[in-house]
């Protein structure tokens, strides 16, 4: 896996046979009695100049205490569990040229915000560079330690965002619909998973317009991939439901050339589903999880879809397609009509939906929308991860919007950028089953998370986030579902 192994130790980190250690400290004002284990650190780091501050890092000589190269990362002040873990991410990023490094956090009780920090920011991706980069550690050994349950929690979650960043940051020559299809099946190969590749045949015997309407204009046919997790005695039904368009141009509602770049990761919803329902499987969770990875490339030629076309959903709903660059929620509708007919007691939608919502909610941060109980109990669940989302609504108001005076749906508002984002959200709900056939019976509880701005980081790394995939989400997502019952 592309992510450092683990170890723990109870010993005192300065007897490490690491090549390396890292040591994240608050000020030193703070650090109190914790330093006079290690002569001559103190008075280093007062020289030159080390604050303490959040992910400030530096490399420091104190012979008198280690031979070993010594690297110190800042917690800030009064840190919790979320600074101990963004500074350990960082350190690792940073530390590089050694292949095992030793770490810890003196006088902190966050001994797994350590370990998450550590696997985090010790992620790396196989690159196609002919001289690669200097290597981030393959082992870290963590001296503290935590229960088993959690150092599994800690595998299996860096299992998960690793497989997320591994899938987006493979160009989208290398990852089409049936090659992403494929790694699914293999990913689960080892676990109680059972697979379904629906190919372009079954999709059109099927009925799913949405997807093979997006993806019609590639040569490489669409997708649609089930992976479904039973355990015995489960105590619910999960669904994940994920955008994969392995790459999009905005069909023949074309990109600009800026915009099209880094197109290869608008997968990163369905990558969150596989990931997701992986790990769930990985942990042995007690809840049944079903993953559907929508997977197309949005591609122009002759025989893509048009502004004007009407494409006929799995549910019968046909839908106006005004603007082809909005494909990711055809791919949605008809995986949200199919996760809907198994009747699942929760629906979570992940994808890379809008650019409205890093207009409206910056690139840090995850829109969520649906039902208020279940979005309520996903923030919750986000804060406990430290991952940053924000519930944005559906307004009533908006729905007429949505209205196509020849179908019974339009996919965008040619003309109107307001809202965008609240605007495909109403769009999916349309798609998300009735709990019964009663004609007054409530939807089924439903999240949707837009990580179009949080998926991807074009800026310098912080933390354990590096430039490129985050892994958005998945956190959050495996802690949230695990505690799923009826």
């Amino acid at each position: 896996m592309s992510f450092p192994d683990l170890e723990f130790r109870d010993s005192p980190i300065r007897e490490s046979d690491a090549e390396a250690i890292l040591l994240a400290l608050p000020p030193l004002d703070e650090a109190g009695d914790h330093l006079t284990e290690w002569p001559g650190l103190r008075e280093a780091l007062e020289s030159v100049g080390f604050t303490g501050a959040r992910s400030s890092y530096l490399r420091v000589s104190a012979p008198a205490s280690t031979t070993l190269p010594l690297a110190v990362v800042g917690t800030g002040a009064d840190p919790d569990a979320h600074a101990v873990r963004a500074a350990v991410g960082t350190g690792m990023r940073t530390l590089t040229g050694f292949s095992t490094v030793a770490v810890a956090a003196p006088g902190s009780a966050h001994t797994r915000a350590v370990a998450e920090g550590a696997t985090l920011g010790g992620y790396r991706f196989a690159t196609y560079k002919s001289s690669p980069p200097p290597a981030r550690a393959a082992t870290v050994i963590v001296h503290g330690d935590i229960d088993d349950t959690e150092r599994s929690a800690v595998r299996a979650e860096a299992e998960a965002v690793a497989l997320v960043k591994d899938l987006s940051t493979i160009p989208a020559d290398r990852l089409g619909p049936v090659e992403f299809a494929d790694r699914a099946r293999a990913s689960v190969a080892d676990l109680p998973v059972t697979v379904e590749v629906l190919d372009e045949a079954a999709l059109e015997e099927g009925g799913f317009g949405g997807i093979l309407g997006v993806g019609r204009g590639s040569a490489r046919p669409p997708r649609l991939v089930r992976l479904d997790y039973t355990p015995d005695g489960a105590a619910g039904h999960v669904a994940v439901v994920g955008k994969g368009i392995t790459f999009d141009t905005g069909g023949l509602s074309l990109k600009p050339p800026a915009s099209m770049v880094g197109m290869k990761y608008d997968m990163c919803g369905a990558a969150t589903a596989l990931a997701v329902v992986r790990a769930l499987a990985r942990l042995g969770a007690p809840v049944r999880a079903t993953a559907w990875l929508c997977l197309a490339e949005n591609m122009p030629s002759g025989s893509a879809t048009r502004p004007g076309d009407v494409l006929t959903m799995l549910d019968g709903t046909t839908v106006e397609v005004l603007n082809t660059d909005a494909e990711g929620r055809l791919v949605l509708g008809d995986g949200l009509a199919a996760a809907s007919r198994e009747n699942p007691d929760l629906i979570v939608d992940v994808a890379t939906l809008t650019g409205a919502i890093s207009v409206a909610l910056g690139t840090r941060h995850t829109g969520v929308m649906g039902e208020d109980a279940a979005v309520a109990r996903f923030l919750t669940e986000a804060a406990q991860a430290g991952e940053d989302a924000w519930a944005l609504p559906l307004p009533d108001h908006m729905e007429e919007e949505l209205d196509s005076p020849v179908a019974d749906m339009q996919n965008a508002k040619i003309g109107d950028p307001s809202g965008g984002s609240l605007f495909a959200g109403l769009f999916l709900r349309r798609f998300v089953g009735r709990t019964s056939d009663a004609e007054d019976a409530p939807r089924i509880p439903w999240v949707h998370l837009d990580i179009a701005g949080s998926g991807w980081h074009k800026g310098g790394g912080y933390g354990f986030t590096d430039k490129g995939p985050t892994g958005a989400t998945v956190r959050t997502l495996i802690r949230f579902l695990a505690g799923q019952t009826r």
